[in-house]
This record gives structure tokens, sequence and C-alpha cells, in this order.
């Protein structure tokens, strides 16, 4: 089994969460990665076809995460918004429900092969967010922090899409904890390890960089249209 580097403070699960990283989780999916599971070497074009390759549609919502599910609650929730900014934000659930509220649907894509169409989410639209943030010109990259101490990274060009939102509601619903609530992340245009549950920190960074599955062998950047799951 790989070696699984140290949690530093900021990255430990946040007091109240309940469980333990699983290392054989991890590990399985260490595998995945040097073996190149499910991959078919094709690409495919969103605009025509909207399932990516090696990817099978599901109707539920599979739960997924690394064994830790944090005891976040509306009332204990709280984001940073730092790093290279000019106007460094700290948001309470409050201050989230002041902001404007969008809507959007989306398809969902894992790396562990599922899909599921036309989800509908509510939340707070990233570029509305650094709007208000404003980085700084040397910003190019994002990580987003957790409570349960992942990690994630994205180019900021990523993050500044008008799909992209801090999630608070699915279906109508607020988003369940075993699902990243109060507030997840949304990137639909990559694969969903991308999109941060449980986020409480949103860092700008002039360098890349990886988060926790980056750097156990799961790609920088995770297209699924052209099947980046995987690190070279």
């Amino acid at each position: 089994m790989a070696d699984i580097p140290p949690t530093t403070p900021d990255e430990a699960p946040d007091p109240g969460s309940e469980g333990a990283v699983r290392p054989k989780l991890v590990a399985a999916k260490e595998q995945w990665a040097r073996d190149g599971r499910a991959l078919t070497g094709h690409a495919a074009d969103p605009a025509r076809d909207r399932l990516p390759p090696g990817q099978r549609l599901v109707e539920d919502w599979p739960v997924l995460d690394l064994g830790v599910t944090p005891g976040v609650t509306e009332r204990s929730w709280g984001l940073t918004v730092d790093g290279l900014v000019e106007n460094p934000l700290r948001w309470r659930w409050d201050d989230l429900l002041a902001q404007p509220q969008e809507r959007f649907v989306s398809d969902i894509h894992c790396v562990t092969t599922w899909s599921r169409y036309d989800n509908a989410w509510e939340g707070v639209g990233a570029r509305h967010l650094l709007a208000l943030a404003r980085p700084k010109p040397d910003a190019r990259f994002v990580v987003f922090h957790s409570s349960d101490g992942y990690t994630t990274n994205v180019a900021l060009a990523d993050f500044d899409a008008d799909d992209v939102l801090l999630a608070t509601r699915w279906e109508g619903r607020p988003i369940s904890r075993e699902h990243g609530g109060p507030v997840r992340v949304v990137l639909p245009r990559l694969y969903f390890w991308k999109s941060a549950k449980w986020v409480k920190r949103i860092e700008l960074l002039a360098e890349d960089r990886p988060g926790y599955w980056e750097v156990r062998g799961y790609h920088n950047h995770a297209d699924p249209w052209t099947e980046e799951r995987y690190s070279d």
C-alpha cells in the first residue's frame, strides 16, 4: 500500500468529524490510477455526445468520500476566500444566503465511471464570489480546502465559469451532509472529485498546488471528454 502523506493542521478534519480516512480505499484508488482503470483511449465531443467515454448512467447519487464525515452545520459553517485576492472574504451562513442565488441544471461525471444527468443545483455563483474577492493579476490557480481534510486544485479559469456554484441545494432540497452539505463546490465540466464537498476555504495562488488525489496519480485537470482520469 502506498504511503499517505501526513496531514498538516490546516488539512486535518474539523472537530466533530465522524470516521477516519480509509487506507484500503485510498490504496485501491491509487491502484486504479496505476492500472489505468476504465480508460477507453477515446475522446468525445460534449457538443454531440452527452455521455463521456468510459461512463455509465445511474439514477441514484452514489456517496463517495475518504471515510470522514464532518459535523458541519449551517450554524457552524464558515468560508474563507484568501490568497491572491484584493478583498479577502469571511462568510458565515447568513452571509452566503445574502448573496444572489443562482440555479443551474448540470450533469455529474465521476471518475469511478458513473454519470448522473440533470442535477438541479442552487447556490452562489463562482463568478459572483470572484467579483467580490477581486483576484490579483498574478492569481492563476485555486485550491479548495474541505472540512474533512481534503484538498483539490483547479485553474482559476475553470472556477471562473458561468455554471460553477457554491451549491447549497440539490433537487430543491438542502444538500445532505453525506453529499457535502451544507455547502459544496460544483464544477460540472470536470470529473466530480474536483467539486469539493464541505468547502471551508478557497485559496487563490500564482503557482499550481496539486491536491489530495492529484498527488496520488489522478489527473491535474480532469476533463471527462478527453478521459483525463489519471496522470501520465
